[in-house]
């Protein structure tokens, strides 16, 4: 564990890394908050294809997810056959086609998760709302669920995906980048990414996409 001082001098590094990136990013940054926080003003459809893109974040890189809901649309995801929804992830080169088809086809039980999941945010909170996405969503762990939950709106969960963590292993706020994420190992990490994120007077969903363009130059989803 990191002395309070050097922890505290690793914290403020990081900070002034995100107070030097220029404005025009920064402008970036704050304009794809605000698409998160329409799309929680979208419906269940809506919602649903941003559920499908997340389990086809799993393992794979966003930017084909990307391409696979833009072809695929909400109707795609919704009533789509088997063989549609694969040969489309096969087509953009993603990974896993067979699972992945498998696991949007199944979370189709779940099409008024936007209904599912305000009800739970509203009764127990963000992250009890994950929980039950963990537990009910096939091919969905803690990540998945955290970057669903942001992309509908949802801005006080963390997102410990590899360029996250690798940024927190390289300034020493992890001892090394874990080979699999328990539910407690994420927990943990989560509590020191929080507790960075208060430091930055930003809320979870701001600071991940200023450390993810810190880490790749870009800014996703």
């Amino acid at each position: 564990m990191l002395l309070k001082s050097t922890y505290d001098k690793t914290m403020q590094k990081i900070i002034k890394k995100i107070k030097d990136i220029e404005p025009k990013i920064k402008a970036l940054i704050k304009q794809r908050l605000n698409e998160f926080k329409d799309l929680n003003q979208k419906g269940n459809d809506e919602w649903f294809s941003e559920l499908c893109f997340c389990i086809l974040t799993a393992n794979s890189r966003a930017k084909t997810a990307m391409s696979i809901q833009k072809q695929l649309g909400c109707n795609g995801f919704l009533k789509g056959d088997e063989k549609i929804v694969c040969s489309c992830i096969i087509d953009n080169k993603h990974r896993f086609h067979n699972n992945k088809t498998r696991f949007i086809i199944k979370a189709r039980k779940f099409v008024k998760i936007k209904d599912i999941i305000t009800d739970l945010v509203k009764e127990d909170g963000q992250k009890l709302a994950r929980e039950w996405i963990v537990d009910n969503i096939k091919g969905i762990g803690y990540k998945e669920a955290s970057h669903f939950l942001r992309n509908v709106g949802y801005f006080d969960l963390a997102i410990l995906d590899r360029h996250i963590l690798r940024l927190m292993d390289e300034e020493g706020f992890i001892k090394e980048i874990p080979k699999s994420l328990s539910k407690k190992t994420y927990l943990d990490i989560e509590e020191k990414y929080i507790g960075l994120s208060r430091k930055a007077r930003m809320n979870a969903a701001e600071l991940d996409l200023n450390l993810w363009y810190l880490q790749t130059g870009e800014i996703l989803k």
